[in-house]
């Protein structure tokens, strides 16, 4: 038994809180001044934002970048624990569509040891087994 007048449960949901407090509603002038010097991903050339628009095209992704965050889903319970557990987030997805839309979409996270073989595996298998029961 601990003597500290706290528990791991009391520390994880602290820092949900924050996360979230960190990542809510951002300041939009805070948006724009982050992208500013970001490179454009689908930039061949390696653009920034700034210099890839005029000044209404930058405020009109700005505006749209802030949107997206705002509408983001709170994440932070889970980005919380998949950090506390030492687990990696995997960028693929499985989603299951209904008329062209996204229905369910899982994500995933892995071990950090796990070979990206076993997690390509895992992430097909479980995408059969769900194909096989709708």
């Amino acid at each position: 038994m601990s003597d500290l007048p706290y528990t791991n449960a009391d520390l994880r949901a602290e820092a949900v809180a924050q996360h979230q407090g960190l990542i809510d509603d951002p300041e939009y002038f805070t948006v724009g001044e982050a992208m500013c010097d970001a490179k454009v991903p689908s930039s061949v050339t390696g653009e920034t934002w700034e210099t890839l628009l005029d000044e209404d095209g930058y405020n009109t992704a700005q505006k749209k970048i802030h949107d997206l965050i705002n509408g983001a889903a709170n994440t932070s319970a889970w980005a919380v624990a998949l950090g506390a557990d030492g687990l990696e987030p995997s960028r693929d997805c499985f989603e299951v569509k209904g008329d062209d839309t996204p229905l369910i979409r899982m994500h995933f996270a892995f071990a950090a040891g796990m070979p990206t073989e076993a997690r390509e595996s895992f992430i097909n298998h479980l995408g059969e087994v769900v194909a096989n029961h709708l």
